[in-house]
């Protein structure tokens, strides 16, 4: 999540069930967001448990998908409304009803057009489907080859759906801020936002040798697909070192602190370029290859876009402070909310002049074509801050499309003492991160470590990806449904029989009789021959 924490602590293999607060404590981020996580980890893992990997409710199951192929229009899929539990998670594909705005009073013309749009408004009920291409956070293009779905002649293929979560902040959705606090203070509270994304996938990827393959065989090779995808295909470590030039730098902490940085700080390394890591070429340069960024903030340092013109960008806000501000030589990523959804590496800009009077910023190079245009899609800078690669025998490594080349298999410094590693052999993914908080009370980071006191490789603490297979499509009007669907729990009471009222009188009647008579019902002559026999002992 891109937000402003000072660490995340939810860990749930230390098996905790509530966050406890204690009178006279100081209040922090982190434990009402380790509250929120562990009653989501409860809720989701006892939901995946009672309905299994996905599935939705009989009478309301949703993503029902229908493939429409256009002889004029490009083809598109209709995603018929309705909820599905994907890992445990909700998705809602209902389509919210439009609004109606108030006509205007002064043109009576315009007043009887917007009466006769109200009836049919109220007559008529919310859409019943999203399309392939407006669903709400797929932001597919359909001038882009690959966003297109594959034509009948390359049938069949695999309708999935894709579920992760990301946060977002004032920057993407205004609605969030308080306008009440005043344009100088900062925003609130984040949100996580559940994505949803219906996807298309060749068949060929599932790597199944049947030419007509039934459900059951589609999806038992979709849950092995799924399974390489989710899961975990990096790991990393990070530690703090005392940096060789620590002895020049002002005494700011404590002299034997490995960690250099004058503030507590919440680093987090993610992946920009997904891939394997390249090699470094003979003339010293990487190969294409994976390339990560870095932010001492957790990359919640965001610049909500008013206007973009050329290299120039025009933005709502400078920052609160020295600490949130852009300066000349930051790193900055240009996106909007469809980038951000789509999760693509876009190039990391470099800022090359300030104009505070006019609260705008030159960039090195003009932002990608589609990229940050529309207003209602929300454009924002978001800045990193690498300025350059590690330094290694004394040079700085180069920089790819603005960001780091991973190297594998060796420690990289950031700044201040802090290091990372990223282990051999992995593959990475745009998005996943791995957050490193800073501490100068210890002068050390926050990171699991051995008895040797040697720190563990991790996987990435996100983007956990969830998927589920809707559809097999093998044409036009010709979907196999692959989704599954559970009853409610809940049945009536059953009246109860003759047989088993009389069942029941006759079980109180014997009850009632054990009480009155204490010797269990045996006759007094029973009783003195059993004292006699007793008594010759």
């Amino acid at each position: 999540m891109h937000a402003d924490l000072s660490r995340s602590t939810f860990r749930p293999e230390r098996h905790y069930s509530a966050v406890i607060a204690q009178q006279g404590r100081v209040q922090l981020d982190a434990d009402a967001n380790e509250q929120t996580a562990i009653q989501l980890y409860q809720a989701r893992t006892l939901t995946a448990d009672l309905i299994g990997q996905h599935g939705g409710p009989r009478d309301a199951a949703g993503f029902r998908i229908e493939y429409v192929g256009g002889r004029h229009d490009i083809d598109t899929l209709h995603i018929h409304g309705g909820r599905y539990y994907v890992d445990g998670i909700l998705c809602d594909a209902d389509r919210p009803a439009p609004g109606v705005p108030v006509p205007d009073e002064d043109d009576e013309e315009e007043k009887e057009k917007e009466k006769e749009k109200e009836k049919a408004q109220d007559s008529a009920q919310p859409p019943a489907y999203w399309t392939y291409w407006d669903q709400p956070d797929g932001h597919r293009d359909p001038e882009k080859p690959g966003d297109r779905l594959p034509s009948p002649a390359q049938a069949p293929f695999v309708v999935y759906l894709q579920v992760w979560e990301r946060s977002v902040t004032a920057a993407e959705d205004p609605a969030l801020r308080e306008v009440a606090l005043g344009a100088a203070m900062p925003d609130t509270a984040a949100r996580a936002k559940v994505v949803w994304q219906v996807l298309p996938l060749a068949l060929d990827e599932l790597e199944t040798e049947e030419p007509e393959p039934s459900k059951e065989v589609v999806r038992a090779a979709f849950a092995r697909w799924a399974q390489k995808q989710a899961g975990p295909s990096s790991r990393l470590a990070a530690r703090a070192q005392r940096p060789d030039h620590a002895d020049e730098d002002p005494c700011l902490v404590k002299p034997d602190s490995r960690y250099r940085g004058p503030e507590n700080q919440l680093y987090r390394v993610e992946v920009h370029e997904g891939g394997a890591p390249g090699e470094g070429a003979k003339g010293g340069g990487p190969k294409e290859g994976a390339t990560f960024k870095w932010s001492r903030e957790n990359g919640s340092v965001v610049f909500p876009v008013d206007e973009l013109d050329g290299t120039w960008v025009q933005l709502a806000s400078l920052g609160h402070d020295d600490k949130l501000d852009l300066d000349v030589g930051d790193r900055v990523e240009f996106t909007d909310t469809a980038y951000a959804s789509r999760l693509e590496a876009l190039p990391l800009l470099r800022v090359e002049e300030l104009d505070l009077p006019g609260r705008r910023v030159r960039l090195s190079a003009e932002p990608e074509p589609g990229v940050g245009r529309l207003p209602h899609l929300h454009p924002f800078l978001r800045r990193w801050d690498h300025h350059e690669g590690p330094r290694r025998k004394g040079r700085s490594t180069t920089l790819r499309g603005g960001a780091v080349p991973v190297t594998e298999g060796e420690w990289l410094p950031l700044e201040d003492g802090i290091e990372v590693y990223f282990a051999k052999g992995g593959t990475y993914r745009t998005g996943d991160h791995w957050i490193v908080p800073a501490r100068t009370a210890t002068g050390s980071v926050e990171w699991p470590v051995d008895q040797a006191r040697r720190p563990l490789l991790q996987g990435p603490a996100g983007i956990a990806r969830h998927f589920a297979p809707l559809a097999l499509v093998k044409g036009e009007g010709e979907a196999l449904d692959l989704r599954l669907a559970f009853g409610p729990l809940a049945s009536s009471i059953p009246a109860a029989d003759e047989a088993t009222l009389a069942a029941e009188t006759r079980a109180r009647q014997e009850e009632q009789a054990a009480e009155a008579d204490p010797s269990g019902g045996r006759s007094q002559t029973t009783a003195e021959a059993e004292s006699a026999v007793e008594g010759d002992k």
